[in-house]
């Protein structure tokens, strides 16, 4: 089925390849080279004098959910975008779109939600701003934050540790990366994806798994003690394919995957394969994928192992040169290129 190019559809929104080529396309022309990490580096934040910011909006359905609501959801989001730059998260603001018409009992379990998981990530909501619209002009509530934070303490350590095998950036980008690189996931992954899907009506089927949505700030700031960490990104919309392929391309370098290595909670597998997706493809806003030197991958093992966040951390592949793009050996002994997806086949899980 053909797609009109002059609309916006659902794809330009599900952090594939689709959404890649709308911001080249359309937003790209805002970048100035403004800042030592900008705009055009099409990263998931920015910085400017040490400073990180980042801003992202929500609009999930259902706002409540196995795990989590949109609440919760607001606050993880913006806490790890900034966390995997190598920012300590500060401070959000808040800006909260309700349809006329929504319940106040509801908006308050989400506040309450914005409020706790606030203090679990050890940040500050200073500022916001309310609008309501007619009833049926949106779906139900949308949310927007926007989070401010100061380069970690924990980063200069870490920056320095790179120092002994290359010549780092001085925040966690692509550009870090090299050759023998070992790629870590912090957990299993696919959880929330699984957890949106299996909560909406009219879906046919029923998935004992939660979201993972999680503040990941405290947990980088622990590896980042340990050093070696040459990159970190959250596997949100698009998966682990969308991340993978943004790192290849940036670095220009190979990306080579072990299928059998990558953690997949049993449910998740069986409903994905019931849903006929990748599990590659699938969103997650409690996991992180880093990127260690490998003189530190032990070291950084035994850190994510001791918290309950990173308890099922594997390494899953290692960056090379022996491979364009990113290749998977798969648990049958074959090798399978990973491409950057269209979209989330999940829409509107964030």
């Amino acid at each position: 089925m053909s797609m009109n190019k002059d609309v916006i559809t659902l794809l330009h929104g599900a952090g594939g390849s689709y959404m890649y080529s709308l911001i080249k396309e359309i937003f790209y022309q805002l970048n100035d080279g403004f800042g030592e990490i900008n705009l055009g580096m099409l990263d998931d934040g920015s910085i400017v004098n040490d400073i990180v910011l980042t801003t992202d909006s929500f609009i999930v359905r259902p706002i409540f959910f196995k795990g989590g609501d949109i609440g919760r959801l607001s606050v993880t989001g913006t806490v790890n975008d900034i966390a995997m730059m190598g920012g300590d998260p500060v401070a959000l603001s808040l800006g909260v779109i309700i349809e006329e018409g929504f319940k106040k009992e509801d908006l308050e379990k989400i506040v309450k939600s914005i409020k706790d998981t606030s203090i679990e990530a050890g940040v500050h909501i200073i500022t916001g701003d309310t609008k309501v619209m007619e009833r049926g002009s949106i779906d139900k509530i949308v949310i927007n934050t926007s989070g401010i934070g100061f380069r970690s303490r924990q980063l200069d350590h870490n920056i320095e540790t790179l120092r002994k095998t290359r010549e780092p950036l001085r925040w966690l980008v692509p550009l870090n990366l090299r050759p023998g690189d070992k790629i870590i996931v912090t957990g299993s992954i696919g959880d929330h994806a699984i957890a949106i899907l299996s909560s909406r009506e009219g879906i046919g089927f029923q998935a004992n798994i939660v979201s993972d949505a999680a503040p990941l700030n405290k947990l980088m700031n622990d590896i980042m003690e340990i050093g070696g960490i040459a990159d970190a990104k959250d596997p949100t919309r698009g998966g682990l394919a969308d991340l993978l392929n943004d790192w290849s391309e940036k670095s220009k370098l190979g990306i080579y995957l072990k299928e059998e290595n990558i953690p997949v909670r049993d449910e998740v597998r069986s409903a994905v394969e019931f849903m006929g997706m990748d599990i590659m493809e699938l969103g997650n806003e409690g996991k992180a994928v880093i990127a260690v030197s490998p003189e530190f991958e032990k070291d950084v093992l035994n850190e994510l192992w001791s918290n309950p966040l990173g308890k099922d951390a594997a390494v899953i592949g290692e960056v090379t040169k022996d491979v364009e793009g990113v290749v998977m050996e798969t648990v049958i002994g074959g090798k399978r290129y990973i491409g950057r997806p269209l979209g989330d086949p999940v829409p509107r899980i964030c």
